[in-house]
């Protein structure tokens, strides 16, 4: 949540799934209405397609985004003592029949490649069983 609501400039009100994912949601909901939006969203993002777009951030973490007001935060300290694990099992983190073109060619991943499979698993997790644990309210500051 820290890192996210870093990520938003704590300009946004967001709801937090029990693996991570943060959905941005407009400002104000209710807290029923807050996580009803959220899994909305989710489940348009899971029923259509996944898609991903991984960024490097500037405190060495990785942000992935979908094709809805969703997002990963995959911290770098956490991929680092798993590593290993994660490089040995990233082509599980694939759906059946996937095929990601990467620079490497089909489903071919270097370590950021393999980073942003390993919180995409976190994404599914949310999606097939989705269970808000927070909502975070942007910052009155603004």
């Amino acid at each position: 949540m820290d890192r996210f609501r870093y990520y938003t400039d704590g300009k946004q009100d967001f709801v937090v799934l029990k693996h991570g994912t943060c959905v941005v949601i407009p400002e104000g909901l209710s807290e029923d209405a807050a996580a009803k939006a959220a899994l909305e969203i989710v489940s348009e993002i899971f029923g259509f397609h996944p898609d991903m777009n991984p960024l490097p951030m500037d405190d060495g973490n990785l942000l992935i985004s979908y094709n809805h007001p969703a997002y990963s935060v995959v911290l770098e300290e956490v991929t680092q003592k798993h590593f290993e694990i994660i490089r040995q099992n990233h082509l599980n983190a694939l759906a059946t029949d996937e095929v990601l073109m990467t620079p490497d060619g089909p489903n071919r991943f270097d370590d950021f490649g393999m980073k942003a499979l390993f919180g995409r698993c976190f994404f599914f997790m949310d999606a097939k069983m989705p269970v808000v644990t927070h909502l975070v309210r942007r910052s009155k500051s603004d």
